[in-house]
C-alpha cells in the first residue's frame, strides 16, 4: 500500500463511523483506530391497543393481563435489595482458591466490612469487602468470570 490509499482509507474510517480497521498483508500490517464512540440505536415498541372484549376471545384477552403483572411483581420485589456492583474491572471469584469454600452464598447472612468476593485485576487479588451488612438473595456473577467496573455481583436483602 502506498501513502495515498493508506489517507483514502483512513478518510474513509472516519465518514464510515466505524471505531477499528486492520489490514494485513505478507509485509504488511495496518490498523487504523478511531476516537469516536459506537452509536447506539434504541427503539421503543408501542404497546399494543386494547381491543373490545366483545372482538377478543376470552383467552386471548386474559393471557396479556397475566403478561402484565408478572413484570411489576419483579420490580417490586426487586425493589427492597440492593446492589452490590464491582468497584473495578478484573476476574471475579467466589473464593480465595478452588479448594476453599466461597466467602459467601445465597441466604448467608454478613456484617458490614466482611469480604464478599475476590476480583483479580493485573495479577493482584483484591478482596471486595460488603459496605453494609444483609443476607445474600442472588449471585449475579459465575465464578471466575471477567467483570467489568460498576457490574451488578449481588443482591443483598439488607439488615
Amino acid at each position: 500500500m502506498d501513502i495515498k490509499q493508506i489517507q483514502e482509507l483512513i478518510k474513509f474510517v472516519s465518514r464510515s463511523g466505524v471505531n477499528e480497521v486492520a489490514i494485513e498483508q505478507v509485509d504488511f500490517k495496518i490498523t487504523i483506530k478511531t476516537n469516536q464512540t459506537p452509536t447506539v440505536i434504541t427503539t421503543t415498541v408501542p404497546a399494543p391497543v386494547a381491543a373490545p372484549a366483545a372482538v377478543l376471545p376470552a383467552a386471548a384477552a386474559a393471557q396479556p393481563a397475566v403478561v402484565e403483572n408478572k413484570p411489576e411483581a419483579k420490580l417490586e420485589d426487586d425493589s427492597r435489595y440492593v446492589t452490590i456492583k464491582s468497584p473495578m474491572i478484573g476476574t471475579f471469584y467466589r473464593s480465595s482458591s478452588p479448594d476453599k469454600p466461597s466467602f459467601v452464598n445465597v441466604g448467608d447472612e454478613f456484617p458490614s466490612g466482611k469480604v464478599i468476593c475476590i476480583i483479580e485485576a493485573m495479577k493482584l487479588f483484591n478482596e471486595i469487602e460488603s459496605e453494609i451488612s444483609g443476607r445474600i438473595v442472588k449471585v449475579l456473577v459465575d465464578n471466575a468470570s471477567p467483570v467489568e467496573y460498576d457490574q451488578p455481583l449481588f443482591l443483598v436483602e439488607p439488615m
